[in-house]
């Protein structure tokens, strides 16, 4: 549901002129409160899960998971922070932005989820989304999200 709404964000910011200044701050905000929190559940939750049942191949489906996230945190947030909201130099990058989740989106839909079916059984990934809905409204869960926003922004 949330690769659903971040696709719908996408297209969204994607859609805006140069000139629609406040509308792209928005959505980027929104793109990134609903990013973040999930991305930092599986940086720090789901991915070790993951890793610790994986075979050879699934590892590395891990690792390019984790290397998705390190580009986007690293290099293609702040490159969008750093660009003005009504320049071409943003639009550009929140485009590649959205692709980059598309792809990693997918990549989870299909072959780590997959892998994650035969790994785990209904009841855990029943008890994961329960952990995760938790913690999303936690203050670790705040304290995470803060820290990687000032991070990309900065």
């Amino acid at each position: 549901q949330e690769h659903d709404e971040l696709r719908r964000l996408f297209k969204q910011i994607n859609a805006t002129s140069d000139d629609d200044t406040d509308t792209r701050e928005d959505l980027l905000h929104k793109i990134e409160a609903a990013l973040i929190p999930h991305a930092k559940w599986e940086e720090k939750v789901f991915y070790p899960a993951f890793a610790d049942r994986a075979d050879h191949e699934q590892l590395l489906l891990h690792a390019e998971a984790m290397q998705e996230h390190r580009a986007v945190e690293l290099t293609v947030l702040p490159d969008i922070h750093a660009a003005d909201v009504d320049s071409r130099q943003f639009a550009g990058s929140v485009k590649v932005f959205g692709e980059m989740i598309e792809h990693h989106a997918k990549e989870e839909e299909t072959a780590m989820f997959d892998a994650i079916r035969q790994s785990f059984s209904a009841a855990e990934l029943a008890q994961l989304d329960d952990d995760y809905e938790q913690w999303k409204d936690s203050s670790a869960a705040d304290a995470i999200s803060m820290h990687a926003k000032v991070k990309t922004a900065a």
